[in-house]
């Protein structure tokens, strides 16, 4: 099937200007003959250049049902490594699946999932991590996480880890020659040289791994829970958010009773907002419930914005949000700073509990600001360089840290006194892992996980 000739829609569904569909395979020249009729009849499509276009009108059978472009690509300079043929339709589900359903009838199939970017990978025009960095620059919706993407599809990911395969491939050929061939009198490798070259090489790779949940927030998101106590000022966060009245705000305390969803963006990140209820004793089996909910949501949330009402003095109710709250990726927020005589005392005693701690007017736009940089700089986000390296799926994430843990073994075999040996064995087992990042030595089943989560037409 991989020399098959595939088409399918490669633009979104809905109507819009112009959708495209992509042929692919060693009959894609033929089957474009078959449903494309060029406008000026000197042209044929089968003669048609690489990087040429021709305009005309698309054909089923006899009957022409709309007019466009056809863009030649001739192997193996096209995205996939094979003839390509992208025909470019007016929008619209009617005539795009029209044209899909010609060419089927014309002799391609059906591409499936992912199966343009699997040839690219298949035919060298692509690495894997770059293949992965694809769906993540089609998904990306904020600036920051499409760098991040871009920068991984144009390699440097691979030529970060590549650098480093090849210092620890130098190293186990010199260990090696060492321990298998004594009588050529390999000069010894020094411990500290060593010790020196895989600390160096496990410290670029604690960086990578310490950077992946900064990295995977730009990418996907983080859920968010907003956490007080009734009347902190909770639907008035998620309202500034959210840039409009999503909650219903009153002086009366329990008014919000179960948790409010709402997806915002705040700078480069996207939140999944859960405004939940007041956090408080209550007889009331239904706000009960919402409280329930509400601390089921604080322990799940990949980011927790306390709010506190900076115009009163903290309860203990405040210190029990505080306590939850501790050693988790929690903000705390002193809300009402306009009504406070003073925040110091407060913030003082919440610090000890919350990475960071900030006063502001959620009632007030301006406010949205050094929220924003407080969040970037709680999750990590304003510390990333977008165009450097960054692993971009738990697949790169895993391997990266089994590389990093063997290295770490490998140091404390030579620091513990084991032989050079043991040593040998540790490396080896580093740079497996970081040829399965790669995807220099893939199993189909990884090539299966890495491709199945790709749309259709990419």
């Amino acid at each position: 099937m991989e020399h098959s000739t595939i088409a399918a829609i490669a633009t979104a569904p809905g109507a819009g200007g112009i959708a495209v569909v992509r042929l692919s395979g060693p009959e894609s020249y033929a089957v474009a003959a078959k449903v494309f009729c060029p406008a000026n009849p000197a042209k044929r499509v089968e003669d048609a250049k690489g990087y040429t276009a021709l305009f005309g009108h698309f054909m089923e059978g006899e009957e022409a049902f709309d007019e466009g472009v056809a863009l030649f690509f001739r192997a193996p300079h096209s995205y996939t490594g094979e003839d390509v043929v992208e025909l470019s339709c007016h929008g619209g589900s009617a005539v795009a699946r029209r044209l899909v359903e010609s060419c089927i009838a014309a002799g391609a199939a059906p591409a499936a999932p992912g199966e343009y970017t699997r040839r690219a990978f298949l035919n060298g025009k692509l690495g894997l991590t770059q293949a992965e960095a694809v769906m993540d620059l089609i998904s990306a919706d904020g600036r920051q996480g499409a760098a991040l993407a871009n920068a991984s599809l144009n390699g440097a990911l691979a030529k970060k880890i590549g650098a480093e395969k090849d210092v620890l491939t130098a190293l186990q050929a010199h260990l090696t020659a060492w321990v298998d061939f004594p009588e050529e009198d390999v000069p010894a490798l020094g411990d500290a040289q060593l010790v020196s070259t895989l600390t160096a090489v496990k410290e670029e790779l604690d960086t990578l791994i310490r950077n992946y949940d900064a990295g995977a927030v730009l990418r996907e998101g983080v859920d968010c829970a907003i956490v007080g106590r009734p009347n902190a000022g909770k639907s008035t966060l998620l309202n500034l958010l959210a840039g409009f009245d999503r909650a219903i705000v009153t002086p009366v305390a329990g008014t919000t009773r179960d948790v409010v969803e709402q997806a915002v963006r705040l700078g480069d990140i996207r939140l999944n907002l859960f405004d939940t209820a007041g956090l408080r004793e209550t007889e009331d089996a239904i706000e009960a419930e919402g409280i329930r909910r509400s601390w089921k949501k604080l322990d799940e949330a990949g980011l927790v914005l306390a709010v506190f009402d900076a115009a009163q003095p903290l309860t203990d109710a405040d210190l029990e949000i505080a306590h939850r709250c501790q050693n988790r990726p929690a903000l705390a927020i002193l809300n009402k700073e306009d009504l406070a005589d003073s925040t110091e005392n407060a913030a003082q005693t919440l610090q000890p509990y919350f990475k960071k701690v900030i006063t502001l007017c959620a009632k007030e736009a301006d406010s949205l600001q050094p929220l924003t940089d407080a969040v970037a700089e709680l999750l990590g986000t304003a510390q990333l360089d977008p165009g450097a390296a960054q692993l971009c799926s738990a697949r790169q994430f895993a391997a990266a840290t089994r590389a990093r843990d063997a290295l770490a073994e490998a140091i404390a075999a030579r620091q513990n006194g084991f032989g050079l040996d043991a040593a040998a064995v540790c490396l080896t087992d580093a740079l497996q892992a970081l040829f399965d990042l790669t995807g220099e030595n893939a199993s189909d089943a990884t090539i299966e996980e890495v491709f199945e989560t790709f749309c259709v037409g990419k």
